[in-house]
């Protein structure tokens, strides 16, 4: 685990099998074939895995591209591991947050969870108190970023569903425009789309994004891109040129195959694309 204050220690066997949440039902599992990881179901849905001996391990693919863009977020020039002021939309078992936890330490972090009994489940299964500079607070995405002050933080992540779709208020230009607040000069967001197989969602928020964003690009398996496949998409934004370099490298070398869509690509897929808005 990343480095702790206090008392407040992991302890997720006390609270494994299925607990009633505000909305629905959330299950921590042991993995069985490796001590120390847990998933998180929320309502039947893999949601999160936690490895409390390496929170660096990422077993959703999306998460992986995650956290190449985590690596490659901060001020130019910036050690590696400089603290990251990052803030997160959506918690769950807050695998992305323990991340940047242990190969950032010192970063100012928040998460908005909505669910108020799956964050207190989340703190005290795997003991998130404890953990330096990270606060977990049970609030609506939208409102949480309201609450918070301009240039707040280096990087915004959304990863929060309503059931299988992005809740319709976190993927408008009214979004967009308070994430844009909240972010340093050169800042960065990285969103979580669930898409179809021709990419339809991602394409109209990328649209939605590029009425605030200067640069939105994408990343996704191949096979989706081509129409093939159903899967995770992760959108990025930036007033600031992206670090496309450092992403191809990094997504070339991953265990999981994923392309990298330029921004002046991402202009040309949403030709004729509607931004989406609040009203």
């Amino acid at each position: 685990m990343p480095p702790s204050r206090g008392s407040d220690r992991p302890r997720p066997d006390r609270f494994a099998g299925a607990h009633d949440i505000e909305s629905g039902t959330a299950e921590l599992i042991a993995d069985r074939s490796d001590p120390g990881g847990w998933s998180i179901m929320v309502n039947g849905v893999p949601s999160s895995y936690v490895h409390l001996g390496d929170p660096t391990r990422l077993d959703f693919e999306y998460m992986q591209w995650m956290g190449h863009v985590l690596d490659a977020a901060g001020p130019p020039g910036a050690a590696p591991d400089a603290p990251l002021p990052t803030v997160h939309i959506g918690g769950a078992g807050c695998t992305l947050a323990l991340y940047v936890a242990a190969t950032r330490p010192g970063s100012p972090q928040t998460v908005f969870e909505i669910d108020a009994a799956l964050v207190t489940l989340m703190r005290q299964a795997f003991g998130l108190r404890s953990v330096r500079g990270l606060r977990l607070k049970a609030a609506d995405g939208l409102v949480g970023l309201a609450s918070l002050p301009d240039a707040h933080s280096a990087v915004v992540v959304r990863d929060a569903f309503d059931g299988a779709r992005v809740p319709p208020h976190l993927v408008t230009t009214e979004f967009y425009a308070e994430v844009a607040r909240v972010l340093t000069p050169g800042g960065l967001y990285a969103g979580n789309v669930a898409d179809t197989a021709q990419v339809r969602e991602s394409r109209v928020e990328a649209a939605t994004a590029l009425e605030v964003f200067a640069h939105v690009a994408l990343i996704a398996e191949p096979g989706q891109l081509r129409g093939r496949r159903y899967g995770n998409v992760v959108l990025l934004a930036s007033q600031q040129p992206l670090p496309s370099d450092v992403l191809v490298r990094k997504l070339a070398g991953g265990a999981v195959r994923a392309r990298y869509v330029e921004p002046s690509r991402v202009k040309e897929l949403v030709a004729g694309v509607k931004p989406r808005r609040s009203s």
